[in-house]
């Protein structure tokens, strides 16, 4: 049958051409002879087997542009507290956190007043509290975090994934990425770089229309199948002799991913059909299309539907909606109110839906925010990539537990530092991925999304 529609093959399709005269017949005789065989083009997507058995099937990354203060969130400081505007040096003095922690859950982990939901299901989540970054600067450090590189131009995490492992919806993208509003760094955190640009994240943009022509624009289904299939041969046909070209593989493999996603992306963003008591989970009011709730519902139903790695990002780089808390810190309190509610509502929904248990869920930023500032009436925080907090949860990972320490400023690592590429090794690790052996060759070597770096830190790990 046709891969794209079960009610027309290929050589009904064929027919159908030659019988109305637009095929020449030397044409026809090529393409009769590829539908005879069943002749089909390997495809780049398909499902891969791991390295090994894998914990997790999927990913939602839920990354916070701007850079979240480790100080006010998940890594307590009763030092700063007490010390607040006394002096560090000539220049600077301690910044305690505007915010009071309490512990949650039979771990007792303490979380910020900013975050009580997440601090309700804290018992399934692994708090991070000595990451470090590989760069202070937004930019850098946001490029850093997705493809260990914080100098360089390098695929994203989410497509080295893709390359991967493929995707089990060949009707849906293997990574999509569900941003309201453009990171630090641009569309870099989702690039595919030198890998094949098929693995490119594509964005998804809440709203009525999430992605661009999403809906038909033909008469019928099989009038498109018709025209596709006709595109398809002449595009084999200009490939021959091109093969190592991959903007032109991922060109032709474009059309036909386009085509399932019309077929298939409506249903997955229509939300009339979730009960009242799961868009309450998300925080959702009946009929909203934008707003975190609704991007982390919708990165759930891509996920049910088999897209391999879904990226949630809060913020912009507008100063006003992201977290970089460079001038006022009181503006912690609406970031974190949009957020809290429905990254724990995600994580309830999908315990509830027997998918936690194969899902991993990242939580990150690019860095955290320094304790210490220039004056005591300063109401913002610096950039701080020394240390700072994520957290993870789900597949593979041991809930209820932190891992690592900042010293007592929460100035530096001060025990069981977890790098940019540890951390990225242990999430390939999860998804039954060596991240020594995840290569691909360009440029006359061979390159991984941690380069030489990186260990799985198995501590963490259930």
């Amino acid at each position: 049958m046709n891969r794209f529609s079960p009610q027309l093959t290929r050589r009904q399709t064929i027919r159908s051409l030659a019988g109305g005269g637009l095929l020449l017949p030397g044409v026809l005789s090529e393409m009769m002879q590829g539908a005879t065989t069943g002749r089909e083009p390997v495809n780049p997507l398909a499902p891969k087997q791991p390295h090994f058995p894998p914990k997790a099937k999927r990913v939602i990354f839920l990354f916070m542009t701007g850079a979240v203060s480790h100080v006010d969130t998940f890594d307590p400081k009763p030092f700063l507290t007490k010390n607040h505007g006394k002096p560090h040096s000539e220049k600077q003095v301690y910044k305690g956190s505007d915010w009071e922690f309490k512990r949650y859950g039979q771990s007792g982990i303490p979380v910020s007043d900013l975050f009580p939901h997440v601090g309700s299901v804290i018992d399934d989540v692994c708090v991070i509290k000595s990451m470090k970054n590989i760069n202070g600067d937004h930019f850098g450090a946001t490029i850093g975090i997705h493809t260990g590189s914080a100098t360089f131009n390098r695929p994203s995490i989410g497509s080295w994934v893709s390359y991967g492992l493929g995707t089990e919806n060949q009707n849906l993208p293997s990574f999509m990425v569900i941003a309201p509003e453009m990171p630090y760094s641009g569309a870099q955190p989702w690039g595919a770089d030198f890998l094949p640009v098929l693995h490119q994240g594509t964005r998804i943009i809440p709203g009525p229309e999430p992605i661009a022509n999403m809906h038909r624009r033909v008469p019928t289904s099989q009038m498109q199948v018709t025209e596709l299939d006709m595109l398809e041969y002449f595009n084999r046909q200009h490939l021959k002799g091109r093969e190592t070209d991959t903007n032109l593989s991922a060109r032709i493999k474009s059309f036909e991913t386009a085509f399932g996603m019309q077929a298939e992306a409506p249903e997955a963003f229509d939300l009339s059909r979730e009960s009242d008591a799961t868009l309450k989970l998300y925080g959702l009011d009946r009929g909203t299309t934008t707003g975190f709730g609704w991007q982390c519902i919708a990165a759930r139903r891509l996920a049910e539907r088999g897209v391999r790695f879904v990226e949630v990002i809060d913020g912009g780089t507008r100063i006003d909606y992201n977290w970089d808390a460079h001038a006022k810190m009181a503006n912690y309190n609406r970031m974190a109110k949009n957020v809290d509610w429905p990254i724990a509502g995600l994580i309830k929904d999908l315990k509830s839906r027997g998918m936690f248990d194969d899902t991993l869920i990242v939580w990150t930023t690019e860095f955290g925010r320094s304790p210490l500032v220039p004056d005591p009436t300063a109401e913002g925080r610096g950039h701080h990539a020394k240390t700072y907090c994520s957290w993870l949860a789900g597949a593979g990972i041991k809930g209820g537990m932190t891992f690592g320490e900042s010293d007592e400023m929460g100035w530096e690592v001060a025990e069981d530092v977890m790098g940019v590429h540890d951390f990225q090794a242990t999430i390939l690790h999860l998804l039954g991925l060596d991240h020594t052996k995840l290569t691909y060759r360009h440029a006359g070597r061979d390159y991984r999304l941690t380069d030489v770096h990186g260990r799985v830190v198995h501590e963490i790990l259930s």
